[in-house]
């Protein structure tokens, strides 16, 4: 058995009392107080999370735009410089290879967050396809990364840095900020539904960032929040979790990420055809919400019926803490996945009564 890899976080939260368990080989927080407290604090008010078990991975060199092009499904010459852009990895077969963020330092260069189950993967497959100037290198261990969630978030955080942070909008970045003197890029993005910061600092400098962060929102109720309350928060406002609503046999077209799909820019990329067709003539295979009418909770890889015929299965499900209703995610064959089917769930031993409803689930109430 290997031993647990570690963020540079993690005294800080043995030390506020967090339960940790194995998440992709780390050992991270599922929880500091309870997982309801955490959701409704990010959903009200503030979450901070630590994420410095992601992947970040730079791409430089004068081929890099032409490079990243023929690895993602999304344009990636639609992004200007302080642009975030979410896009995919596909295989040819168009199942994905993993969902990612790329940032646009400048022409040239370019930072790509990873999920962390998929760091060596990733890079791998990434540096396998290299091309014409491009310089492809695994910064994971030297960067760390924090999220602050939440309403309040850009309150809180305002308190640590000179730079005006309502300058910074969805989906863009500066990345000359200083957070509590610690210099940083602070993206305006995240991973819960809600308004919200992503801070990457160099790995020593962590520990007095998120110190800060805490400290700072003190007056405004922040907590620090766990993988728990992440995976709550991510599953209502509908945002794809690697290795549940996608993976190297699920497509982004099934998976509803269709929109970070370009089958008609010029460029040649990974799985391209299969995803032209999937997106002009529909995929096989659907996610859809649905919402338990008996009593119980559809949980991952449930198997979902109707009548005899087993039609799907259960990526992700829980009781929502903020609609308080028992509701899940359901990978379905597209045949079925019209709203107000009827269908059901294999909870153990008995099957149980659901209907697919719209999703998200939860949309953040507009200002």
């Amino acid at each position: 058995m290997s031993e647990l890899k570690r963020t540079p976080l993690f005294n800080e939260y043995q030390k506020l009392g967090a339960k940790t368990i194995d998440f992709g080989g780390w050992d991270l927080p599922v929880q500091f107080s309870s997982i309801k407290e955490e959701h409704e604090a990010v959903r009200t008010k503030a979450g901070l999370f630590d994420v410095s078990h992601m992947g970040e991975i730079t791409v430089k060199g004068t081929g890099s735009l032409a490079y990243l092009q023929k690895m993602m499904t999304n344009d990636v010459s639609l992004l200007k410089d302080g642009g975030a852009q979410y896009t995919a990895m596909c295989y040819e077969n168009g199942g994905t290879v993993d969902d990612l963020l790329i940032y646009k330092k400048a022409d040239n260069d370019y930072l790509l967050v990873v999920n962390a189950s998929n760091i060596e993967k990733d890079f791998e497959w990434m540096t396998q396809h290299v091309f014409g100037d491009v310089e492809v290198v695994n910064i994971s261990n030297e960067i760390a990364q924090v999220a602050i969630q939440g309403p309040l978030a850009q309150t809180v955080l305002q308190k640590l840095t000179t730079t005006d942070l309502s300058e910074i909008k969805f989906f863009k970045f500066n990345d000359e900020v200083e957070v509590a003197g610690k210099s940083s890029l602070v993206s305006r993005t995240g991973y819960t539904g809600e308004d919200g910061f992503e801070i990457y600092c160099a790995a020593e400098d962590v520990v007095t960032i998120w110190n800060a962060i805490l400290e700072a929102g003190k007056q405004e109720g922040i907590l620090p929040c766990g993988l728990g309350a992440r995976d709550t928060l991510r599953f209502e406002a509908n945002l794809a979790l690697y290795g549940q609503e996608l993976s190297k046999d699920i497509t982004p077209i099934e998976a509803g990420i269709g929109f970070a799909v370009k089958p008609n820019k010029e460029d040649d990329f990974f799985g391209k055809a299969v995803l032209k067709q999937q997106k002009e003539e529909g995929a096989p295979r659907k996610l859809v919400g649905i919402e338990m009418i008996d009593k119980g909770i559809p949980r991952h890889g449930y198997e979902v019926f109707v009548g005899e015929e087993q039609v799907g299965e259960v990526t992700t499900g829980t009781q929502s803490p903020t609609l308080q209703k028992n509701i899940g995610l359901v990978l379905l064959k597209a045949e079925h996945a019209e709203l107000g089917t009827e269908v059901e769930v294999q909870v153990r031993k008995k099957r149980l009564k659901a209907v697919v409803v719209a999703t998200p689930f939860y949309k953040r109430p507009k200002k």
